[in-house]
């Protein structure tokens, strides 16, 4: 029997489905049809019939951005109370009836944006259609139920933040990094700010931003256009179309000098964090950006990996990350974890080495067109999921228009050795940084029980 190169196999399969609509010849802005609702609610959609599926997503342009001093961690809580019901459908009841339909559903928010996504047979997607407009409109906020997610919510920020030592000292390095822009504070908000705020913040939280004219509908997948257009404009053209609420927001001044911080926590190893100011994709230096990102950290055959985790043998592991689809400019982050017994002073010295060999060191065409090779093929191969690209098709409309998806390619092509000089010199300097490190503390003992207890009787919280 013929050996078959499965992977090799797969991959043609993928171009197969993938390059046609990513191709320079024909982008998605021939293959995505856009609509406006009288309401004002934007429409996007793609059509996919490669498997009976469909996504359907509703985002909202609201996020940790939006909010205000005091009130942060508001747009992740309503999130929460999103699955709470409405008069239609009781609490908690949301999922189980989209389950029941063969699907699965969930959320996410982050700084620019809330979303909410059901996966389903494409033959239910009325199912998605019908109970995403009931509750942008008709939710109920019932004191109950924020009682008891605001204590869930509570609960998330002490397990993902203040007891993982690596999150919180990424949560401290951006508090340090931004003082007026809100990126300043983390997504899921302070802890005393989850505490104080009210039914009533969420509630006027909701009726601000919760409308058609601060929200788009992203379909992907097994569908035909204009069934599905009538069937969202029956249910969604209804909905009032609100005030577009104010989206700009203070920016980040230039950073004087160099800021640093230093996080004392239980943890076996030490942890390093540079952020360095740095444009988004309004700027074309953002594509020279993604190009380094790759160069530092794209794999073993990276820099970072090659050098300080393999032939130095400094690392555990390394990642330089680029924030290119942020609504404002943001950082891009370099973090390092150091094996045991090594140096966080030798360790930001190779770091720092890596850096300014950018600057002074420009690329040879064979490693630059490798690296470039890497991301299109991870942007492309990246498609194949029918919820990545409608997820990327909203990223995009988030930051400035989904058309602009078109441009990566096509800017990442572009970028020359003498760019990625150029833009190390412009933004990797210590004067346009800050430094997180993490200085791990032993656990703690554990204390002593009283004579004639057991584990059965102590509280674990």
């Amino acid at each position: 029997m013929r050996k078959v190169n499965f992977i090799g196999l797969a991959l043609v399969l993928i171009c197969s489905f993938i390059f046609p609509l990513f191709s320079s010849e024909a982008g998605l802005r021939e293959q995505v049809y856009e609509t406006v609702l009288d309401n004002g609610l934007k429409v996007i959609l793609l059509e996919n019939h490669k498997a009976p599926v469909v996504t359907f997503q509703v985002w909202y342009r609201v996020g940790s951005r939006n909010e205000e001093w005091g009130k942060t961690g508001l747009s992740h809580m309503l999130e929460h109370m999103m699955f709470k019901g409405t008069k239609k459908i009781g609490p908690e009841e949301f999922s189980r009836i989209i389950q029941e339909n063969g699907g699965n559903d969930n959320a996410f928010t982050s700084n620019d944006f809330t979303a909410y996504f059901e996966d389903l047979s494409s033959d239910r997607v009325q199912v998605a259609i019908d109970m995403e407009s009931d509750r942008m409109e008709n939710l109920i906020l019932r004191e109950q139920d924020f009682g008891t997610e605001r204590m869930v919510v509570m609960e998330e920020r002490r397990l993902r933040t203040d007891d993982d030592p690596k999150s919180y000292l990424v949560e401290q390095l951006e508090a340090a990094a931004f003082q007026i822009s809100p990126y300043h504070w983390p997504i899921i908000g302070w802890m005393e700010d989850i505490r104080r705020f009210t039914l009533q913040d969420l509630e006027s939280y909701y009726r601000t931003y919760y409308k058609p004219a601060n929200a788009f509908l992203i379909v992907v997948g097994d569908f035909k256009r204009d069934d599905i257009l009538q069937s969202i404009r029956k249910s969604f053209g209804q909905t009032p179309k609100g005030l577009s609420p104010v989206q700009e927001r203070d920016k980040e001044p230039l950073q004087p000098g160099e800021r640093r911080i230093y996080v004392k926590k239980e943890a076996q190893l030490p942890y390093i964090v540079m952020g360095y100011h740095t444009p988004n994709l309004t700027s074309g230096d953002s594509y020279v950006l993604e190009v380094i990102a790759a160069i530092l950290s794209g794999g073993k055959s990276s820099r970072f990996h090659k050098t300080l985790v393999h032939d130095k043998r400094l690392l555990l592991d390394a990642d330089a990350d680029n924030s290119l689809l942020s609504r404002d400019p943001s950082l891009f982050t370099i973090s390092a974890e150091l094996l045991p017994g090594k140096d966080v002073i030798e360790v930001e010295k190779a770091l720092d080495q890596e850096i300014e060999r950018l600057k002074k060191e420009p690329l040879e065409e064979r490693e630059l067109q490798k690296v470039k090779n890497q991301i299109e093929a991870a942007f492309v191969y990246g498609q194949d999921s029918l919820f990545y690209q409608a997820m990327l098709l909203a990223e995009y409309e988030i930051n400035s228009n989904w058309k602009t998806i078109d441009d990566y390619i096509p800017s990442i092509r572009r970028v020359t050795a003498e760019d990625i000089v150029r833009v190390a010199k412009s933004y990797f300097t210590s004067d346009n940084r800050t430094v997180g490190i993490l200085i791990p503390l032993p656990p703690k003992k554990e204390q002593s029980m009283p004579a004639g207890s057991s584990t059965k009787d102590r509280i674990i919280r």
